[in-house]
């Protein structure tokens, strides 16, 4: 439901929720969360277990009328806004609210109730205004968070950070494999919910209500708001339009229906909004300062190009879908804002890898879907699909769009590239944008599949891709950690920090890298310390 604002009203003060459902009452155990920021709003969520039975999945317990407010201090003594609205089964209790008629780029604290159970107090902030100078904004970028493969601390660490607008999740929020499936044992460092590779609606639901009882990812929605796309894992590994690579049809069903399970999964745990077409692309204004355009790179894609055929440049096959590939060309060409943000779940940047050793082709391979054969091309990403970034980059060029930065995830190593006209001819040939890859929350790297100390033999291949790809500036195969990204009317840069060990709920993080690109420039350069 849309929110009302009403008259200043005192509010309680919030309590804690249980840490297990009780007989006598609705707990609130899933944290609440907000996300997709607005100038006048923002969508609020939780999700709330009405009886012991009423878990995850289960289609279980009884419909529930759960009261939601929003004030301007964490003590509610000033209330801005309040409504009331009811979690039913039917969409596994969770609730999402879009809460409208706030104040552009202010910070407030939201709670639930039902009955006498109240939800967690939670912070979160507006956009600036569509019109506004804004002087800045920050956000935290994270990606790629496999729950048996480590503690989310980096999620700890952002949440403990107090300057950030937002987070920005792009994809692989949690992982489809059964117990075991990946990373294989004895590495599994904690075990997920269904042990079952996730396939029905109920197991999406169960799998989604399990990672939000991390503690260290609660901390994270009760502290920013989040903006999160999709990627291949919230659905299945190397996702298509019509299948994916971990789906087997006959024996796990028919995609579709996994597809649709997973879909109506994620939007009902996630504070996100549905955009066209039921799918995540979209975009987010941050006054005139940048505009995000949010992509969906699974729900249009052509299937990956089989090894060898060539079809990596056939212009039939896509991996944005005409409509959406024409609405990020006229969002991008159109915008006014000085910076104009793209998240993008796979790296766009070209890659050659076959200057690579022979002995680290293939873990390479592994982790990042190269051939096995040796033949130096992702067909995951946009290095599949090149007719869609020949036009995007040719666009760019052609409408002078400047100061278009990438920001990516998927394959569990940082970057910061600048994306060339032409690859082959670069530093000859322009820059037409520049991009950012945050590395993995915790989800496997190149030390981790080798089992090797971090910087040892990653070393070798970091320097062989730089080599051999002048337009890579910097790459990291083996940290775990987040990126925050701060930009200004002068400057986008992109603080690198990794953590300590992903196998210890205790794990620091430090500063690792900076890159930076200025207004006009279309290309990084290093910057040697962070922001803050």
């Amino acid at each position: 439901m849309t929110a009302v604002s009403v008259p200043v009203i005192a509010g309680t003060s919030a309590g804690a929720a249980a840490a297990t459902a009780a007989a006598q009452g609705p707990e609130f155990l899933h944290g609440v969360a907000s996300g997709d920021p607005l100038p006048d709003g923002v969508l609020l969520w939780t999700r709330i277990t009405p009886a012991p039975e009423a878990v995850p999945g289960s289609g279980k317990g009884p419909d529930v009328t759960v009261n939601w407010e929003v004030a301007e201090d964490r003590g509610f003594s000033t209330t801005v806004a309040r409504g009331t609205t009811t979690a039913t089964a039917a969409t596994d209790h969770t609730v999402k609210v879009d809460v409208r008629g706030l104040r552009q780029a202010t910070a407030y604290y939201f709670r639930f109730t039902a009955g006498d159970a109240v939800s967690p107090t939670a912070r979160t902030r507006t956009a600036p205004a569509a019109d506004a100078a804004a002087p800045g904004v920050r956000f935290g970028v994270v990606s790629c968070a496999n729950w048996e493969s480590g503690y989310f601390s980096a999620y700890r660490h952002l949440a403990a950070r107090t300057d950030l607008d937002a987070v920005l999740h792009l994809g692989d929020y949690l992982y489809e494999y059964a117990t075991g499936g990946y990373p294989k044992p004895p590495y599994v460092v904690r075990q997920h919910e269904p042990a079952h590779e996730i396939l029905t609606l109920a197991d999406y639901r169960t799998r989604h209500g399990k990672y939000k009882t991390d503690a260290d990812l609660q901390a994270l929605h009760a502290t920013h708001p989040v903006i999160a796309i999709w990627d291949d894992h919230e659905m299945a590994n190397d996702a298509w339009s019509g299948g994916a690579q971990n789906h087997t049809p006959g024996a796990e069903g028919e995609w579709s229906a996994r597809v649709a399970a997973a879909k109506q999964a994620y939007f009902e745990w996630m504070p996100v909004r549905a955009s066209t077409e039921g799918t995540v692309y979209r975009r987010l204004r941050f006054g005139r300062l940048a505009d995000l355009h949010l992509l969906d790179l699974r729900s249009f894609r052509s299937q990956q190009a089989t090894i060898g055929s060539g079809s990596v440049d056939d212009p039939e096959r896509t991996l944005t879908g005409r409509a959406q590939l024409d609405w990020l060309k006229s969002g991008l060409a159109s915008s006014d804002a000085i910076w104009k943000l793209v998240g993008t779940s796979v790296m766009i940047s070209p890659v050659a890898f076959g200057s690579v050793p022979a002995h680290l082709l293939k873990p390479l391979a592994k982790l990042m879907g190269l051939p096995k054969e040796g033949l130096a091309v992702n067909v995951d990403q946009w290095d599949g699909y090149t007719d869609d970034r020949k036009e995007l980059i040719t666009h760019l060029r052609d409408r002078a769009v400047r100061n278009t930065v990438f920001l990516t995830g998927d394959i569990h190593m940082a970057w910061a590239n600048d994306v060339p006209v032409k690859a082959s001819t670069y530093p000859m040939s322009p820059s037409a944008a520049t991009e950012f890859v945050v590395t993995s929350v915790s989800s496997d790297n190149l030390d981790d599949i080798l089992h090797v100390a971090p910087q040892t033999v990653s070393l070798v291949a970091s320097t062989a891709v730089r080599a051999a790809n002048r337009h890579v500036k910097w790459l990291d195969m083996d940290s775990h950690g987040y990126g925050v990204l701060d930009v200004t009317a002068e400057r986008s840069q992109m603080d690198y920090y990794v953590i300590s060990d992903k196998t210890r709920q205790d794990a620091t993080a430090r500063w690792a890298r900076s890159y930076r690109t200025l207004s006009g420039t279309q290309k990084v350069e290093r910057v040697n310390q962070p922001v803050r």
